[in-house]
C-alpha cells in the first residue's frame, strides 16, 4: 500500500456512500480514499479545485441529469483524463452497450461492487498510478 488512491463517487443518494465506504474498508492491497458528491456540479467543483481523483465512480441516473450520457461527457470536458466507472442498480437499457462513446471506461452493476471487484478495477484501471 504505497501511494493512496483517490476514489470520487457521484451519486444523488447518500446511502451509496455509506454502503461504497464499507466494501472499500474490505479492499486490502489499497490505500483508499473515498470523496463524495452528490451532483455533477460538486464533482465539477471537486476535480477543479485540484484535490485528488484516481478514479471516478458516476451513478447512472442523476436528479439533474437524465443519465451517464450527459454527466460523464460533462466530467471529461473538465478536463479528467482517470477512469471513469459508471454504476447503476439495472444495467438493461440498451445505451449501456455503447457507454464508452460517452466517455465511460467501464460499467457494473452496483450489486456487484464488492471488494473483489473494486480491487480488480484498481489494478485494470490504476496499474501505472
Amino acid at each position: 500500500m504505497s501511494q493512496t488512491v483517490h476514489i470520487l463517487l457521484v451519486d444523488d443518494d447518500p446511502a451509496e456512500q455509506v454502503l461504497l465506504a464499507r466494501q472499500l474498508r474490505k479492499v486490502q492491497n489499497f490505500a483508499i480514499a473515498l470523496s463524495y458528491c452528490e451532483t455533477v456540479d460538486a464533482a465539477l467543483s471537486l476535480i477543479a479545485s485540484g484535490a485528488p481523483v484516481s478514479m471516478v465512480l458516476m451513478d447512472n441516473r442523476l436528479q439533474h441529469e437524465v443519465d451517464f450520457r450527459k454527466s460523464v461527457p460533462l466530467i471529461r470536458q473538465a478536463g479528467f483524463i482517470g477512469p471513469i466507472g459508471v454504476i447503476s442498480s439495472s444495467l438493461a437499457d440498451p445505451y449501456f452497450q455503447t457507454f464508452e462513446d460517452y466517455g465511460a471506461d467501464f460499467r457494473l452493476d452496483k450489486a456487484e461492487l464488492d471488494p473483489t471487484a473494486i480491487e480488480f478495477l484498481l489494478r485494470e484501471y490504476l496499474s501505472a498510478a
